[in-house]
């Protein structure tokens, strides 16, 4: 019962992000304000990313609550929420300065959801875990973590480049 209501309640929050991004639901800005916000924090393009980080959080989200796919489910929520917090590190942990504490503790959810399993009240169980096999979790987040790195290292380098005065892009939209 815990993992279910663990789930129920990191999922849900997770695709309600989502959907802001993706449908501006939930007093959200859609795709094209939320693509507008990922190219001025350095998410380029803009409304690639929005649409990445929209898919991650909302399917994701969806997938974690249903326990489903839970290795993958997890670990992309858990690469969008990393993401996420390498744009609110410089404000400190709490969220309510604007740190990172609200973005790490969905991520670390989701990748703890990833990694201990949906338990026995998930569609993945009722399936007999076929999504759901041993190897998937080191690969899933192996995949997560590296496509992760690659990303927030891109953006991290492009912020630093624009703090020193450099306008170069780092990739071309």
């Amino acid at each position: 019962m815990g993992l279910l209501l663990l789930r129920l309640g990191t999922g849900g929050v997770l695709a309600a992000h989502g959907a802001q991004k993706l449908f501006g639901w939930f007093g959200g800005h859609g795709i094209e304000g939320t693509g507008q916000f990922m190219e001025s924090v350095g998410y380029t393009p803009g409304k690639a990313s929005a649409t990445a980080a929209g898919l991650a959080e909302t399917g994701g989200g969806v997938l974690l609550a249903l326990g489903l796919a839970t290795p993958a489910a997890g670990a992309a929520a858990a690469g969008a929420m990393a993401g996420a917090a390498a744009v609110h590190m410089p404000s400190g942990f709490f969220a309510q300065e604007g740190g990172y504490e609200h973005a790490a503790s969905l991520g670390l959810a989701a990748a703890g959801l990833a990694v201990t399993g949906p338990g026995r009240l998930s569609l993945d169980h009722a399936l007999g875990h076929v999504f759901d096999r041993g190897w998937m979790v080191p690969a899933a987040l192996g995949a997560t973590a590296a496509a992760t790195a690659v990303v927030v290292g891109a953006r991290n380098r492009r912020v630093r480049r624009q703090q020193e005065g450099e306008q170069e892009a780092l990739f071309e939209e």
